[in-house]
């Protein structure tokens, strides 16, 4: 059974840093692309950094890059996401999912949560102005 375990959430002030940590258990391929997305209240959930775990290749969308990184580290199964320079409208609730396998060395994780089949429970952070 796959279960990813978010943690690291909390509430800073705008400027501040934070950094999210997801844990993985229960999947065993190694070839899988990895995500953290956002859900505000009223919003619809939008993805905020992609990695895919073969080659390490990124994706962000221009609202948080080079704000937010996301890694991998896979000994611990653990993803992250860091978060700098932080906003007012940063503010969410940070799901992190999964899916696979995929086998193209080319691929660039989608953003889209359609994508994903496995998600954790959420972990909120508040960026207060």
């Amino acid at each position: 059974q796959v279960q990813l375990v978010e943690s690291g959430g909390g509430s800073v002030q705008a400027g501040g840093s934070l950094r999210l940590s997801c844990a993985v258990s229960g999947y065993t391929n190694r070839r899988y692309c990895m995500g953290w997305f956002r859900q505000a209240p009223g919003k619809e959930r939008e993805g905020v950094a992609t990695i895919y775990t073969l080659t390490r290749l990124t994706n962000y969308p221009d609202s948080v890059k080079g704000r937010f990184t996301i890694s991998q580290d896979s000994a611990k199964n653990t993803l992250y996401l860091q978060m700098n320079s932080l906003k007012p409208e940063d503010t969410a609730m940070y799901y992190c999912a999964l899916n696979g396998p995929y086998e193209d060395p080319q691929r660039l994780c989608r953003r889209d949560p359609i994508q994903y089949n496995y998600w954790g429970q959420g972990t909120q952070v508040t960026v207060s102005s």
